[in-house]
């Protein structure tokens, strides 16, 4: 049912397929502590336990450093009560693991609510951020929020200012 390799650059892949259709892929970049995975279409519970297991073992092979999540649920459905609390469950893991980022990306409204409410349970809401495309999400992961141009400015010290004429 599963499969890891070594993916580009060096990459940890792991994935999970039925009947031929990916359900889940996760890849490990350790250069940056990021996780990224890919969840699609409606997740049973014994898939997700298999999804659960290993992103644990994948979070707990960066432990120790500021781990970041990037995932991709663009093509999930809509969970049951069951795998929404699974997915509570390695969030909550994942905040007491290390992670200090995650960043989603979602297409769908319903998606959006039902994640909203198992990130609010979980505490991931405080460190969580939506994101429409993969670049600007994991540019997020890698360089957080980069000062803006104007926060950045500061003033020179008083000594360096001319003085006023009066």
């Amino acid at each position: 049912m599963s499969r890891d390799c070594i993916g580009h650059g060096g990459r940890l892949v792991r994935t999970a397929r039925r009947r031929g259709a990916t359900m889940f892929e996760i890849n490990l970049d350790e250069k940056h502590a990021i996780i990224e995975f890919v969840l699609e279409g409606v997740v049973r519970e014994d898939e997700m336990e298999l999804f659960v297991h290993m992103l644990r073992q994948a979070t707990l092979q960066l432990r120790g450093r500021e781990i970041k999540i990037k995932a991709d649920l663009r093509a999930l459905r809509p969970a049951s009560p069951t795998v929404a609390d699974m997915i509570r469950g390695v969030q909550e893991f994942g905040i007491r693991s290390g992670v200090k980022r995650v960043a989603e990306i979602v297409e769908s409204d319903v998606i959006a609510l039902q994640l909203n409410r198992v990130a609010h349970e979980s505490g991931t809401d405080r460190i969580l951020r939506r994101f429409w495309e993969e670049e600007s999400a994991r540019d997020w992961l890698i360089h957080g929020d980069r000062p803006s141009a104007r926060a950045s400015f500061q003033p020179p010290p008083p000594s360096a200012r001319r003085p006023r004429r009066t």
